[in-house]
């Protein structure tokens, strides 16, 4: 599989920013802000694509992936090396910029957006893979973000949840110290198939990097179709 993209292929045009009601543009600032600092002070997402996205992928032909909370592109960069029409969404501009960089190095071509997943959701039906890798927000706004993923999934096309599990609090490494925003991939799949029944869950599970009693981050994964046609829903 190709490295690069056909040079004649258009950059994906998304649709204008719907704003959700609701949201408090001060906090969200503030977050973003903290975000770039956090960028600024060096990759912190170590060397390599998440092995659990690798995990996930495995067996699927590429086509075109949207990777949401992309951070500074290092599993957009692999996907985009694997052959996928890439484009990366992240609120970070500093996080993008890093992306960019990446991307040069590595002889690849993304589509890099800074938009913010709060207010912004990507266009309905149009990836053949939609990809979110430890984006661990509140309950109340994972949600919706989560949903506007799942509906960007075209016919045919999957939605592949990478977060860590609840249990890693107890028994793995990493992840956000506030535990309300860890998931399990069944959480998850309810979640999503409710908001959209249509939705096939392929799996749910939990993937341990190293066998207990070793201590090592515990990720959920969750692959979600959506049906090619209305025939193959579960319904």
């Amino acid at each position: 599989m190709g490295s690069r993209r056909p040079a004649d292929r258009k950059r994906l045009e998304v649709e204008a920013d719907e704003r959700r009601p609701g949201w408090d543009d001060r906090y969200q600032g503030e977050r973003q802000r903290g975000w770039d600092e956090r960028h600024r002070s060096g990759d912190f997402e170590g060397e390599g694509p998440n092995p659990t996205l690798v995990l996930g992928l495995a067996g699927m032909l590429p086509g075109t992936a949207l990777e949401l909370a992309a951070g500074s592109g290092t599993n957009a960069v692999w996907l985009a090396g694997q052959g996928w029409q890439t484009t990366a969404v992240d609120w970070s501009p500093v996080g993008l910029g890093n992306g960019r960089a990446k991307a040069e190095i590595a002889g690849v071509e993304v589509d890099w957006l800074e938009r913010d997943l709060l207010t912004w959701s990507p266009p309905a039906r149009s990836f053949n893979l939609v990809v979110i890798v430890y984006l661990h927000l509140p309950p109340v706004e994972r949600g919706p973000v989560y949903a506007a993923a799942a509906a960007a999934v075209a016919p045919g096309g999957r939605l592949l949840v990478v977060g860590h599990d609840r249990i890693n609090a107890t028994e793995g490494e990493g992840g956000p110290p506030d535990t309300v925003r860890l998931f399990t991939a069944d959480e998850i799949g309810r979640e999503l198939l409710a908001a959209d029944p249509d939705l096939i869950v392929e799996r749910a599970e939990v993937v341990r990097r190293v066998p207990p009693p070793g201590r090592a981050p515990i990720d959920a994964l969750l692959v979600v179709r959506r049906p090619q046609s209305p025939k193959e829903s579960p319904k």
